[in-house]
């Protein structure tokens, strides 16, 4: 295992331990709105958020942070092509609302491009981990997406726009026309997680608009590492900086993105 997986993972379980006291006493948990209607931020984020950044620092002070809460912090000279990319507590609105569906998020970049990646579901103690070039894991077990090639088989998940509205209209209609050709879509409130069990073969497929880098950068290392395809709606490379993703295994994400050409977002 890569010496800064297993410091990811040590920090990962430090936010857990914040998030499951927390989680016993919900209704005393103070809620902030953020800049955007439905999201929201708790004291639980921001405590998990540091626990992270503390672990993560003590062991690599050099590399850059891109984290939700706490914003992003350049890194210093022996570490500029590095940077850790952290949601504390992905499903935040699940998590207010004791629906247990939410996820400590971390990534390691390297020169913008995920290296290392761990999603910790600390309502089932699932850890999910992959290292570029070594595979996903799913609590030591090697994971892969599943053989699904045809999309009338194909369970997906997705978000639904929340930030923003824009583009509610062409995520409608694209939801539309898939709702007729799948075995069913489900929305659970958590990218990362969703991101994960594509990875795992829960999903066969997943598609999202407007989410954010700390959202989908472990996710999208799981999938491919996993055998899965990601890219961004034109079936590039841009995912983490456009905000719209999509994600599979290799032949329905290649029917995903036949969908989107068909529909102007």
């Amino acid at each position: 295992m890569h010496p800064a997986l297993n410091i990811m993972i040590k920090a990962a379980r430090r936010a857990s331990q914040i998030i499951n006291r927390a989680a016993q006493d919900i209704e005393h948990i103070k809620i902030t709105p953020k800049k955007y209607k439905n999201d929201f931020v708790t004291e639980v984020d921001k405590a998990a958020e540091a626990a992270i950044i503390e672990v993560l620092r003590e062991a690599y002070p050099d590399y850059g942070i891109l984290a939700e809460e706490s914003g992003l912090v350049a890194a210093s000279e022996g570490g500029r092509d590095y940077q850790w990319v952290i949601d504390p507590l992905d499903g935040t609105t699940n998590f207010i609302h004791g629906f247990p569906q939410y996820a400590v998020s971390i990534a390691l970049t390297c020169k913008g491009q995920p290296n290392q990646a761990v999603v910790y579901d600390v309502v089932h103690n699932e850890l999910f981990t992959a290292s570029k070039g070594g595979g996903a894991y799913l609590n030591d077990r090697r994971i892969r997406v599943t053989r699904c090639d045809r999309m009338e088989q194909a369970l997906l998940g997705t978000g639904f726009p929340f930030r923003r509205m824009e583009n509610i209209d062409a995520y409608l209609a694209v939801f539309k026309d898939l709702a007729k050709r799948t075995a069913g879509i489900r929305r659970a409130g958590s990218a990362a997680l969703d991101l994960a069990y594509v990875a795992c073969g829960r999903f066969d497929g997943f598609w999202e608009f407007d989410v954010l880098p700390w959202d989908i950068a472990a996710g999208c290392l799981l999938i491919t590492e996993a055998g899965g395809l990601v890219s961004d709606l034109a079936g590039g490379d841009d995912h983490l900086n456009t905000g719209n993703v999509v994600a599979g295994t290799p032949k329905v994400f290649s029917q995903l993105l036949q969908t989107f050409q068909k529909i102007e977002i």
